[in-house]
């Protein structure tokens, strides 16, 4: 834990009891993070919607750990970054369902589209009347890891009019065949910030899948390090601890305040990562 993270500071969070989602057919809490400035002053905050909003802060919630989304918000906050985190939990068994925009032969899924509408039709409104969220496309933004990862790039390029960047560690690439990659292939590119990354503990596999999808990204216009970062981070792995060490620099990219918290050599904890 770097030196100047506090732990005991913990942000303001505001729960949204019982949700209901007319598109699936359910309710969960949301649970809302908001900057430590939020109570003073008028000001609009950019906004990071994230998926599996039980393993953000909450050890008591979280299944293997958690993002300690406390004290990347501390980090960034010391840096003058201070959006409004959305915590979006998963719904247990319905978690892949919810998470795969197309069906997979072995796993199933599928519902993501429904998902996705939740987020943007009835989520996102509501979170907008709620609190002082900018109204600035650029400053709206979608993340998950994992299936969440994937979800997330899905919402990204089917909605670049809602989400203005898009933050996806170790997405499941693999799923419905690859599916997704098609996908970004013919989506309209937009001026949106895109982060992925990957564990080289994880596999070639999935080192290989998040390069074809840099490989087509770059080929539609994104700009490494300017619109578009993708690292490997040597020795991660596909675990929370991972995503947690990785978090605060790949929001800071996304809110275009990087070079606050990362060099040229791009350190985060100690183990080095490469674009």
């Amino acid at each position: 834990m770097p030196a100047s993270i506090d732990p005991s500071v913990r942000p303001p969070v505001r729960v949204l009891k019982s949700v209901r989602s007319p598109q699936l057919g359910n309710r969960r809490d949301i649970h809302v993070y908001l900057p430590e400035s939020y109570g003073h002053g008028r000001r609009r905050y950019p906004v990071v919607y994230m998926q599996d909003g039980q393993n953000l802060s909450d050890p008591r919630t979280a299944l293997a750990g958690t993002w300690n989304l406390d004290q990347a918000l501390e980090l960034l906050r010391g840096r003058g970054v201070e959006p409004i985190v959305v915590g979006i939990p998963h719904m247990g068994p319905k978690r892949v369902d919810e998470y795969s925009p197309f069906r997979d032969t072995k796993v199933g899924g599928g519902g993501g589209d429904d998902y996705v509408a939740f987020l943007v039709e009835t989520l996102k409104p509501l979170v907008d009347r709620r609190f002082r969220t900018s109204r600035i496309h650029e400053e709206t933004g979608i993340f998950g890891s994992s299936m969440g990862g994937l979800i997330s790039l899905y919402a990204f390029f089917r909605h670049p009019e809602v989400f203005g960047f898009v933050g996806a560690m170790s997405p499941s690439l693999w799923f419905g065949g690859g599916a997704i990659v098609e996908v970004a292939r013919a989506a309209v590119r937009c001026d949106g910030r895109i982060y992925l990354d990957a564990g080289t503990a994880e596999g070639e596999a999935t080192l290989r899948n998040v390069r074809r999808m840099r490989r087509l990204l770059t080929s539609k216009g994104y700009r490494l390090d300017r619109t578009l970062r993708c690292l490997e981070d040597t020795g991660g792995r596909h675990s929370e601890a991972d995503w947690a060490r990785r978090l605060a620099p790949a929001l800071a990219f996304l809110l275009g305040k990087d070079q606050t918290l990362a060099g040229p050599d791009k350190l985060v904890a100690g183990k080095t990562i490469r674009s």
